[in-house]
């Protein structure tokens, strides 16, 4: 059902602002005469062709690229961007239109009609990228065109969810006349009709952004342009923070820096750190393909071991919450439905699951890690989750690491018998939480069939517009997920935002999956 390999924006995320001397909380926003936003992040996007993108780069996409809706300051629900209305036309959630805004144009001046939107959704779609948002589309069936201003989406069953699914990054409209129908872009540089233009690109260095003189839509831009820098190293990008190299830093900052931010000290002068609750979610994933992450007596004897507790305090240093299901606390649904089945950790349990299913020898596991998509901490949680196992005596665990770019490969070829992922949600639902993961094509890039969930539990969801009332079918889904053991919930993230008197607007930047609105941020007049 879904192929995505969108990474986890670390909720343990800080939007840091540097002090600019002589400027006042009280002064007036400015949008430009000091220069451009610099914004720090550890998040580099994996590729510009919105058709190969279900991760990370929409972080830049949302701010280039634009959708039929999105989500303004403050909203958990989409709202007409290019589109100037979109709504259900039928009672049974499966005819979905919208009406675009008069004249839109991308950033080289093309226009932006109904006939563009259509060619985007079905250049993903037929492309079909291993990396890519498609399985987003699975309730999809057709798109039409009426004129040059409206578009219908015919779904083959009913979905209240697909007008979140036309909000994300993923369905980035694109000009047909730069982006190839049946393959992926090749030219480097956007085309684009959001609120920036990409003025220029340094691969896995920085992106500059300038103002779309052509932008029609929701955002109002309090800037006029931002530049976006990628670091490797939390270290290097703090360092770059307390030099004033950057304004912001966006993502992937460590637990140990942001116990730093917050401790009064000179370096930390006037600048606040908020926190705020976060849905980002961080997790483990068996791959079937291995004969031992196969066994479901091995994948339950972790799930009894793994201290989460110990993982949050040890590791991150509170900046995160132990968490005891996929979707995490603050959704409709949430339970705690692997704490409920498998309590404290136990060696003692571990044990007996294990020679229940008569396994007696030491279980030898590999885990992977990605060393430069989730913060500099990762390497250390997955260090303690090894220390952890190897400590029960009934694991041997041997850690092997890569860069993201190549970590996707590898776990979309099934490669990695173990391995982390990192979860943030495309929209605010639980549904979010779950289908990802299952059916045949997922996230995992491997399939997991989980009938019951895919067949019943989702389909039935999906028909009710109050989302209130899908609470029973998500508990159920989750007690599914529990008793399969593929996946181990670790941790939910929380949201930082640190400010100084110089920039304002981190604190409204994020929208509901966490991706910077850019336009929101702006420097501050002194008196």
């Amino acid at each position: 059902m879904f192929n995505r390999n969108r990474s986890l924006q670390q909720m343990a995320a800080i939007v840091s602002i540097s002090l600019v001397a002589g400027c006042s909380l009280l002064g007036e926003e400015s949008s430009d005469d000091a220069g451009p936003i610099v914004v720090g992040t550890t998040s580099a996007p994996s590729t510009l062709d919105p058709a190969a993108a279900w991760d990370g780069s929409w972080e830049l996409f949302r701010n280039i690229y634009q959708t039929l809706l999105s989500y303004p300051n403050g909203a958990t629900s989409p709202q007409p961007d290019a589109a100037k209305s979109c709504t259900f036309t039928d009672a049974t959630s499966r005819t979905y239109k919208c009406e675009l805004r008069e004249g839109l144009k991308f950033s080289n001046g093309d226009p932006l009609d109904a006939k563009a939107v259509k060619y985007s959704i079905d250049r993903i779609r037929t492309i079909n990228a291993a990396t890519g948002p498609n399985g987003l589309l699975g309730s999809l069936d057709s798109v039409e065109t009426k004129g040059a201003a409206e578009v219908l989406f015919r779904l083959k069953e009913a979905d209240a969810t697909f007008p979140f699914v036309l909000a994300t990054p993923g369905m980035s409209i694109v000009d047909p006349d730069d982006y190839p129908a049946k393959g992926l872009r090749k030219e480097d540089g956007i085309v684009g009709s959001g609120p920036y233009r990409l003025q220029s690109y340094d691969e896995g260095k920085q992106s500059v952004l300038a103002r779309n003189d052509n932008y029609q839509g929701l955002a109002e831009r309090k800037n006029d342009a931002v530049t976006i820098r990628y670091f490797q190293d939390s270290g290097e990008m703090v360092k770059a923070l307390r030099g004033h190299d950057i304004d912001i830093t966006y993502q992937g900052l460590a637990a140990d820096d942001i116990v730093a931010l917050d401790t009064k000290s000179a370096a930390n002068e006037n600048l606040q750190l908020i926190e705020g609750a976060g849905s980002n979610i961080n997790y483990l994933v068996f791959n079937p393909k291995d004969p031992w992450s196969d066994k479901l007596a091995v994948r339950r004897a972790v799930a009894q071991v793994v201290d989460r507790a110990a993982i949050a305090h040890e590791v991150y240093k509170d900046t995160v919450e132990p968490l005891y299901s996929m979707v995490p606390s603050g959704l409709t649904g949430h339970t705690t439905s692997y704490f409920d089945s498998f309590g404290e950790p136990s060696k003692a349990k571990a044990r007996e699951i294990l020679n229940k299913a008569g396994i007696t020898e030491t279980v030898p596991l590999t885990l992977w890690y990605t060393t430069d998509r989730y913060g500099s901490d990762t390497a250390l949680e997955f260090k303690e989750i090894k220390r952890q196992l190897d400590a029960s005596g009934l694991f041997s665990v041997t850690l092997k690491s890569r860069p993201w770019n190549t970590y996707v490969v590898g776990y979309q070829k099934g490669e990695y018998p173990v391995f982390g992922r990192g979860w943030a949600p495309d929209f605010p639902d639980p549904d979010n939480f779950v289908a990802p993961f299952v059916g045949d094509q997922n996230a995992l890039g491997t399939p997991y069939p989980a009938k019951e969930i895919t067949q019943v539990l989702l389909p039935r969801s999906r028909q009710e517009s109050d989302r209130a009332n899908v609470v029973q079918d998500f508990e159920d889904a989750q007690q599914v997920l529990v008793e399969d053991a593929r996946l181990l919930p670790l941790w939910q993230g929380k949201q930082y935002l640190a400010s100084s008197e110089d920039v304002s607007g981190g604190e409204r930047s994020l929208d509901p999956s966490t991706i910077m609105m850019m336009w929101e941020l702006s420097r501050k007049t002194s008196w």
